[in-house]
């Protein structure tokens, strides 16, 4: 039994990785966390009957106490009770599925302790890669990439570690609006852009894929995953969604993943690395696929993926307040209190606005997120 930590059963990633582990019989959930769903929570642990749980806050954990008295279970809030489910000493390796900057502690926490990272918070990476490559590497610990895309790319580089990486090739479906004017994009709605077209997703990330920048979050993800340059990662629009990325070698060849788009094969391929094992549900037909089709992001309509790449560019804590700023004007668009392209307005606004710093602490990466959020506290 391979025993494993998960932060964030109740969203979408962590709920098909809850359905793996019932389905294999071979995984052992040693603890999880939640962010306020306690009702599906209460479910979920008295199904896989976990040593350790946390609550988003103390509110909800006394709530969840009370319910779950009957069981052996410790109930922890905050982030220290992140921190203790991420560093459990039982757990072998941790699934961060967490939304959002909350989900860096913790996971330094974990590489600390020796843990392997089933990694689904990108934005761990993107505001903390220069932390969190250097350390896991100290730690001798492995990143395994549980997004589709960075899975797709970890995939394509098996049994080609020693050659060049000429080019990655990083996908996107292009999300609902794909082919749309800057024109259409101001009339959007919310229901307009929950809707995607291929994936099932939680609001937050199918927000993201319509905005484009949960591509620009994704390609400074890859900088950091696979250590290349910026200029060598090409954002490449394929609407089907069947080859989930690939990498493009010094000779020329292109090794790409190609598969359904089911979120459950990166996320089984983590936990299981490096054996593939049978998955339940449908397998890509190639014979069903009617056409495969790639074409050119436009930056000039889809801003948020051009500000990522100049926040990449520009590095130190610009990563951070490009997130943090998408994160709060996510917010601020899913409560309707800004339109869809105010989303890219504040992350340009931010990004002029807040204070740059070069080569940040975690203190520090921390406070430009709080600075961002207080800029934009008005909105």
């Amino acid at each position: 039994m391979r025993k494993i930590a998960i932060l964030g059963t109740t969203g979408s990633i962590g709920t098909q990785t809850l359905s793996i582990v019932r389905e294999k019989k071979d995984l052992d959930v040693v603890s999880m966390s939640c962010g306020s769903n306690i009702d599906l929570f209460e479910e979920q642990i008295r199904e896989f009957n976990p040593k350790l749980v946390s609550c988003g806050n103390d509110d909800k954990a006394l709530e969840l106490k009370k319910r779950i008295s009957d069981l052996d279970v410790e109930v922890l809030s905050g982030m220290d009770g992140l921190i203790a489910v991420a560093t459990i000493p039982e757990a072998e390796i941790v699934v961060t599925a967490i939304v959002g900057m909350l989900g860096i502690r913790p996971t330094v926490a974990a590489i600390n302790e020796g843990k392997d990272i089933a990694l689904a918070n990108k934005e761990t990476l993107v505001t903390a890669g220069h932390i969190i490559m250097p350390l896991s590497k100290e730690k001798n610990i492995s990143i395994l990439p549980v997004d589709s895309e960075h899975s797709a790319i970890f995939q394509s580089l098996q049994g080609n570690e020693d050659n060049n990486i000429h080019k990655i090739l990083l996908t996107a479906s292009g999300g609902p609006f794909r082919g749309f004017s800057k024109e259409q994009l101001e009339k959007v709605t919310l229901e307009d852009a929950l809707k995607h077209p291929n994936w099932e997703m939680g609001k937050k990330i199918t927000i993201d894929s319509a905005t484009m920048v949960n591509k620009g979050l994704e390609v400074m993800e890859a900088k950091w995953l696979f250590g290349v340059d910026l200029d060598r990662i090409e954002v490449v629009v394929h609407p089907q969604s069947i080859l989930h990325s690939a990498v493009e070698y010094d000779d020329g060849a292109v090794v790409g993943q190609l598969g359904l788009p089911d979120m459950r094969l990166p996320i089984q391929y983590a936990l299981y690395y490096p054996k593939r094992l049978p998955m339940s549900g449908d397998y890509l037909d190639l014979f069903k696929v009617k056409d495969m089709t790639f074409e050119k992001p436009d930056l000039d309509v889809f801003v948020g993926l051009k500000y990522a790449y100049e926040a990449q560019r520009e590095g130190g804590n610009m990563p951070t307040i490009f997130n943090a700023a998408n994160e709060k004007a996510v917010a601020l668009f899913l409560n309707k209190k800004i339109s869809f392209t105010d989303i890219y307005r504040l992350i340009d606004n931010s990004m002029k606005e807040i204070e740059h710093i070069n080569n940040p602490t975690l203190d520090e990466i921390l406070y430009t997120e709080s600075e961002v959020y207080k800029y934009l506290d008005n909105y």
